[in-house]
């Protein structure tokens, strides 16, 4: 059987929080957001109905969960919830706490300027505040 492996597009943009029961939780290296992303811990997985019947729920239940817990953290409006893969097609979700007049407001985060960094002590205390959740 093939090992998990986290695609190297996204391990570039991110650091990993925790490991859920199925997904990896990574917290998106870009200040402008607070953006988890999940990624299933299954080889070779593109698309949502590539997983197995109860992969699948068990998904939906840790990106919902993912969604209540960084809302409930961040005080946020709104939380986006995604699926893309154009440009990595390692099936992953994106959570991402989405406030008016934030930077892409009201507009998708995608392609609306460039990543602004974490200073790293305030991404090692969101990551661990992100572990927390969990």
């Amino acid at each position: 059987m093939t090992e998990f492996s986290l695609d190297k597009r996204l391990s570039a943009v991110s650091v990993q929080a925790i490991d859920l029961p199925l997904s990896r939780v990574l917290v998106m290296d870009d200040c402008r957001y607070p953006w988890l992303v999940l990624v299933p811990r299954r080889p070779h997985v593109v698309e949502i109905f590539d997983l197995d019947p109860a992969d699948r729920v068990m998904l939906c239940e840790e990106y919902s969960t993912a969604g209540a817990h960084l809302k409930a953290m961040t005080g946020c409006h709104k939380i986006n919830v995604a699926n893309l893969g154009n440009a990595v097609p390692q099936l992953h979700i994106h959570v991402v706490a989405r406030n008016p007049g934030d930077a892409a407001w009201p507009g998708p985060v995608w392609g609306r300027g460039e990543a602004v960094p974490y200073e790293p002590k305030a991404l090692e205390e969101f990551v661990d505040k992100v572990v927390h959740l969990f």
